[in-house]
């Protein structure tokens, strides 16, 4: 009876072992393996890559140890940090997060290059390693810090967050617990968060290791994307005229008075007087796009200047006699909105006119990101 009581006893302590290391960290099963990672320099700053050339989303998973981990194998991305998202509270604290009492989620702000990885593919990768469908928990992590969440700072990224959560939807009867909310604020958590997974070997990590090593080969085909007549030929969007509720909301009182109340802002003191980046400038009102990077030229204005719209039917034109001048006033077909004037005074090789624009009536679009915004049709016509 010893016997079989010892093997009895053999079998269960086996039994609770594998249990609990099943509970506790794959993280350990990456450590004798030759390292890999697409975040290469971890000692830069979310400020040292500039919002021109990389984009930003922040993504909650649970416990933001290994979601942080699983994102940095992936191919394109080059930051992240962990932190505290839409907190009630300023400022708070790891125990403030755990005790529910600042309501914040423990998110992964992730830092992106949109020429090597799209935020479809970012999203796509972020379902591997989430139940969407379950409610304030992860794996073995409960309560309302660990929801599961995408937050976005820009309408593109909310349409893209939003179209991902109805695609998942199809898959599941029960419904989707990922929310999906505008960056309210982001609390970069303690350091000792900061790359846990690197720093403690042994951590706890709800992420199983097909997840990392299916985050360590995976790459995005969006090289491939950006050249194909697909994004090359045709817009995919649909530019609508906003009502003066909506203006006044989305514009600030400097865009609002230049674009609807024929303001003019001060020469060599805006935005895009002087810039020489690669891209396109659309409508601030609509996004609809009017000039092209190539087509701007320096000037003594103080003003960006252009020697041709992208398509004159999206430019207006029509006499302004106002301050005792005769000039020609340019608006965007599309939204009425005024944009400036319209002299004859340009480049003689370029056609001898200069479209004299605000920039509080443009928004710039680098072409880093042209695709991810939906303007890739235009891609062709940026390129020299």
């Amino acid at each position: 009876m010893k016997i079989i009581y010892v093997l009895m006893l053999g079998i269960m302590l086996s039994l609770f072992a594998s249990c609990k290391r099943d509970s506790s960290s794959y993280a350990n099963d990456l450590k004798s393996e030759p390292e890999y990672t697409a975040v290469v320099n971890k000692d830069m700053k979310y400020e040292d890559f500039s919002p021109d050339k990389y984009d930003t989303i922040i993504v909650a998973g649970g416990c933001f140890w290994g979601v942080e981990k699983y994102f940095q194998y992936i191919d394109g991305v080059v930051f992240t940090d962990v932190g505290y998202v839409n907190s009630k509270t300023a400022d708070p604290t790891y125990k403030d997060v755990t005790s529910g009492s600042s309501d914040a989620s423990e998110g992964v702000r992730i830092v992106y290059d949109p020429t090597k990885v799209s935020l479809d593919f970012i999203l796509d990768m972020y379902k591997k390693v989430v139940d969407p469908t379950s409610l304030n928990k992860q794996g073995n992590d409960v309560g309302r810090q660990y929801r599961t969440g995408i937050y976005y700072d820009s309408d593109v990224e909310k349409k893209i967050a939003e179209n991902f959560v109805k695609r998942v939807s199809k898959d599941y009867k029960k419904p989707i617990a990922i929310e999906v909310m505008t960056v309210n604020n982001y609390y970069k958590a303690e350091d000792y968060h900061q790359d846990y997974l690197d720093k403690n070997p042994d951590g706890y990590c709800h992420i199983g290791k097909a997840e990392f090593e299916d985050a360590k080969k995976s790459k995005d085909n969006i090289s491939s994307k950006t050249s194909s007549d697909e994004v090359s030929t045709s817009p995919s969007k649909e530019y609508k005229k906003l009502s003066d509720e909506e203006l006044k909301s989305k514009l600030t009182k400097l865009q609002y008075d230049v674009t609807q109340e024929n303001k003019t802002e001060q020469p060599f003191k805006n935005e895009y007087w002087d810039n020489k980046a690669e891209g396109i400038y659309v409508d601030v009102t609509t996004g609809e796009p009017l000039f092209l990077s190539k087509d701007k030229f320096a000037s003594s204005s103080g003003w960006p200047s252009f020697s041709k719209p992208i398509d004159k039917n999206l430019i207006t034109d029509s006499t302004d006699k106002s301050f005792g001048m005769e000039r020609t006033e340019v608006k965007s077909s599309g939204s009425n909105s005024h944009l400036g004037h319209l002299f004859d005074d340009g480049p003689k090789e370029s056609g001898g006119m200069r479209y004299c624009i605000n920039s509080a009536s443009l928004r710039f679009v680098p072409k880093s990101k042209m695709v991810s915004e939906g303007y890739g049709y235009l891609l062709n016509q940026v390129a020299e």
